[in-house]
């Protein structure tokens, strides 16, 4: 039997940064932990190590669709596997990510107002009022949880529809961390064996 370890269980920071935004959007900035973090990892060691062990994401994952039984465990399609789409689905990514910069740059300047809506899928907007109670930091730091959340919570909703469609971790081929890290680390490996 495989001895469990501590980082067996960051399934409940993912579980837990998901219901605590639900209840105060703020809790949306300990997020850029899953970002920062992977990059950091594979910057300092040339390896994946946060996608192969560290990821609550992919453990969730794991838990609802091995444990529970909530996958079709079926082969996720080739073209999904692609360079195409993941190269072209981290593109998108960013695109979604810089508009949200710049949305909470117009909030911050006051070009804009305050937006307590959560995106879902880039597409559906809805309302987030419950979740907001004010802070001393400026509208633009809510504006950035409210978009941040929204990122969040869609690659969250993508990866449990793939789950159930296909194998539990099916979200990790085209997630655009894993994809990121893994350019860092072909880069990395490629200068260090010149």
């Amino acid at each position: 039997m495989n001895q469990k370890h501590w980082y067996d269980y960051l399934w409940i920071v993912s579980a837990a940064y998901l219901i605590l935004g639900f209840f105060n959007i703020l809790f949306a900035w300990l997020g850029l932990l899953c970002f920062f973090i992977p990059l950091i990892l594979s910057v300092a060691t040339g390896q994946k190590s946060y996608c192969n062990r560290y990821c609550g994401r992919g453990q969730l994952f794991s838990l609802l669709g091995g444990r529970f039984g909530l996958s079709r465990r079926q082969d996720i399609p080739g073209w999904m596997k692609s360079k195409a789409f993941r190269y072209g689905f981290l593109v998108f990514f960013f695109l979604m990510f810089f508009s949200m910069l710049w949305n909470t740059y117009l909030v911050f300047t006051g070009m804009k107002s305050l937006s307590q809506a959560v995106t879902l899928l880039w597409t559906f907007r809805l309302p987030w009022h419950w979740a907001y109670h004010g802070t001393l930091f400026s509208p633009g730091v809510a504006q950035f949880a409210f978009g941040f959340y929204s990122v969040m919570l869609t690659s969250t909703v993508l990866g449990l529809v793939t789950m159930v469609l296909f194998k539990p971790r099916s979200w990790c081929v085209y997630c655009p961390m894993g994809t990121m890290t893994q350019l860092i680390c072909k880069a990395k490996n490629a200068c260090t064996s010149k």
